[in-house]
């Protein structure tokens, strides 16, 4: 393994993550965090030297109610990614990737695997069209919605950049960047990092370590 300390948009280039409209990328918005990364070429995780600490979020859950990002998941192995559900390609891919992964599991570690879902774009988001949108994935997944500032804000704190939605050739889009980042459930910290082009045998490798809070 070769360790680098990087900015955060020097490290998602070369982990092969950009700013993304769901097709769409722009490279010239940087994420704000300074971390140091372990790479290794063969592996599709990123494992962070600094992990991240867990955003202090309390958002809006599918059912309507209020939830403590921190509270809920508190000593559980975590999945976060941030993307929209009227996303044509990278969002309902990567969700469907570990949906599909996360059913290799024994049933016992599904359970302890909360996979959080927040949108980028909470205007066309509302509880119940993503509480819709996931139920084809997982009926388990958390989808998250809420004040477009407080999202923003607390994907910043992972080195995750996302802008309001806006139209593109008559069509509205959510940029935003497309990394998945996993949290132990030993120190409930951000320790690995996934991107786009992670695929379905990645995940099914990686999960029953990330349960375990292991590195992948």
């Amino acid at each position: 393994m070769r360790k680098k300390k990087l900015l955060a948009a020097a490290m998602l280039a070369a982990a092969a993550l950009t700013l993304s409209a769901c097709g769409g990328g722009d490279d010239s918005k940087k994420p704000v965090a300074d971390v140091s990364v372990e790479s290794n070429g063969d592996k599709a995780a990123t494992i962070l030297d600094k992990p991240f600490e867990k955003p202090d979020l309390v958002l809006t859950d599918t059912h309507g109610k209020k939830y403590d990002l921190r509270a809920e998941t508190k000593g559980k192995p975590t999945l976060i990614y941030f993307g929209y559900t009227n996303c044509p390609d990278v969002c309902p891919l990567t969700m469907s990737n570990i949906a599909v992964a996360k059913k290799q599991l024994p049933k016992a570690e599904q359970e302890k695997l909360q996979v959080v879902f927040v949108t980028t774009d909470p205007e066309r988001d509302t509880p119940a069209a993503l509480g819709k949108w996931l139920k084809a994935q997982d009926t388990d997944f958390i989808g998250l919605t809420g004040d477009f500032d407080t999202i923003q804000g607390s994907a910043r704190t992972l080195g995750i950049s996302i802008e309001p939605s806006k139209k593109e050739k008559g069509k509205v889009v959510s940029m935003h960047g497309t990394q998945v980042i996993a949290f132990s459930p030993k120190t409930d910290a951000g320790y690995v990092l996934y991107g786009e082009d992670t695929t379905v045998d990645d995940y099914t490798k990686d999960l029953p370590k990330l349960v375990k809070g292991a590195t992948p």
